[in-house]
């Protein structure tokens, strides 16, 4: 069975991996709640620009396309083989989750869209409650 897209890079990382990424989301998550809303409206803005895997995953995978393609055509035949086998591990990661430099994105800590929308869930559940605390005031 395919996994779900929410479950796929998670279930291709080493645990340790997943936990690290977990504990470091933690972590910001706490320094923000801290530092009061102003820092967790910065932080949710920092959260609006980061790039998760997938993003970064397809943008290299297309700048090696291009590359390879562009080498291709203009050096030797030979360098089509570039895109072909960057497609193949694109499918690879579609289908199952992992691909090439999926374990070293992960362990420089590069989040999935679900592990940023946990962290933005959780500031901006500290907003309204800070919003409802004001008002009751």
């Amino acid at each position: 069975m395919i996994p779900s897209t929410i479950e796929r890079v998670p279930r291709q990382t080493a645990a340790h991996v997943n936990e690290q990424i977990r504990r470091a989301t933690d972590v910001s998550i706490a320094r923000a709640l801290h530092a009061g809303p102003t820092a967790i409206r910065q932080r949710l803005g920092e959260l609006d620009r980061e790039w998760d895997i997938e993003r970064l995953l397809e943008t290299n995978a297309s700048t090696a396309i291009l590359v390879g393609s562009a080498l291709g055509a203009f050096v030797d035949r030979r360098f089509f083989a570039v895109p072909a086998v960057i497609a193949a591990f694109l499918l690879q990661h579609a289908i199952q989750g992992w691909c090439p430099p999926l374990p070293v994105m992960r362990r420089l800590g590069v989040r999935t869209a679900d592990e940023i929308n946990r962290e933005r869930a959780a500031l901006k559940r500290a907003l309204d409650e800070d919003r409802v605390t004001r008002r009751a005031i």
